[in-house]
């Protein structure tokens, strides 16, 4: 890594960087607070009236597929525009990906507009490469090991440096691979937690010179917060508080002291 997690995180907080979310109906609420308490400052701008022109003043987009509509949709396609203009990144999230035949050609379309970061989970990486999965809905049922060299082609397929959440988390642009480990079992069975992640990701991807580099921060950043949450909750309810406060908590010495992040000299076939 050319810039650590406590690097960005440092930077992240100097200069907080505006993200465009558009993300679902579920999880605007709780990736506002996660972001707040990362100390980025989140912004649910999604209509395709001012979605495209608000893309060119935020530091980095990130576009979430799990409440679709067209005109969610046309929303999305003119932040991708607006961002792509102005030279910020954005991220995707292709939610349930494999669930309908309109969210697959919705995700195809996307992900073939050059995102900086696809984070999803493995059913979703699965199935956006072009592979079986076992996911039903938004749930997750494959492993993430399963999902790594999907994930490696993907990323070449599409520029996109891919993420992949689980248990321990995988990241890779195709050539570098890295595993991060870490976060809480609580974190599951907590609504939107991925879906934050992803916004997470974009608030990284906002002052990172590498969106490798920006996946990795904000995967720790999670994983470390989630794993102080942890310690005192006796379930998710008692967990979602004390995560924000973790999110807040983490420092940047912190952030690299604790992080763990292992690099991978070859994926699963």
């Amino acid at each position: 890594m050319s810039q650590t997690p406590g690097t960005l995180l440092a930077a992240l907080r100097a200069e907080p960087p505006l993200v465009q979310c558009i993300t679902n109906y579920v999880a605007m609420n709780i990736a506002a607070n996660v972001l707040l308490a990362a100390g980025a400052s989140p912004a649910m701008v999604s209509d395709a009236e001012e979605a495209g022109e608000f893309a060119g003043i935020a530091g980095a987009l990130t576009v979430n597929i799990g409440t679709l509509s067209p005109p969610f949709v046309d929303g999305m396609r003119a932040a991708i525009a607006g961002a792509e203009a102005a030279g910020r990144p954005w991220v995707l999230d292709p939610v349930a990906c494999q669930a309908t035949t309109y969210r697959r050609r919705v995700s195809a379309e996307l992900a073939a507009q050059r995102p900086a970061i696809i984070r999803g989970n493995a059913s979703e990486i699965l199935a956006l490469a072009g592979e079986e999965s076992r996911g039903q809905g938004v749930d997750g049922r494959d492993a993430v090991e399963t999902a790594e060299d999907g994930a490696r082609r993907l990323a070449l397929q599409t520029g996109a440096v891919v993420a992949v959440t689980g248990e321990v988390d995988f990241v890779t642009d195709g050539n570098r691979h890295a595993r991060v480990e870490g976060g809480s079992v609580f974190m599951p069975i907590n609504t939107a937690m991925g879906c934050s992640l992803t916004c997470l990701c974009g608030a990284y991807a906002a002052v990172a010179d590498d969106p490798f580099d920006a996946a990795i921060a904000a995967l720790a950043h999670f994983a470390v917060a989630g794993r102080h949450a942890h310690e005192g909750a006796t379930g998710p309810g008692s967990f979602a508080p004390r995560f924000l406060d973790a999110l807040h908590a983490v420092t940047p010495e912190m952030l690299d002291a604790e992080a763990k992040i292992h690099s991978v000299d070859e994926v699963v076939a």
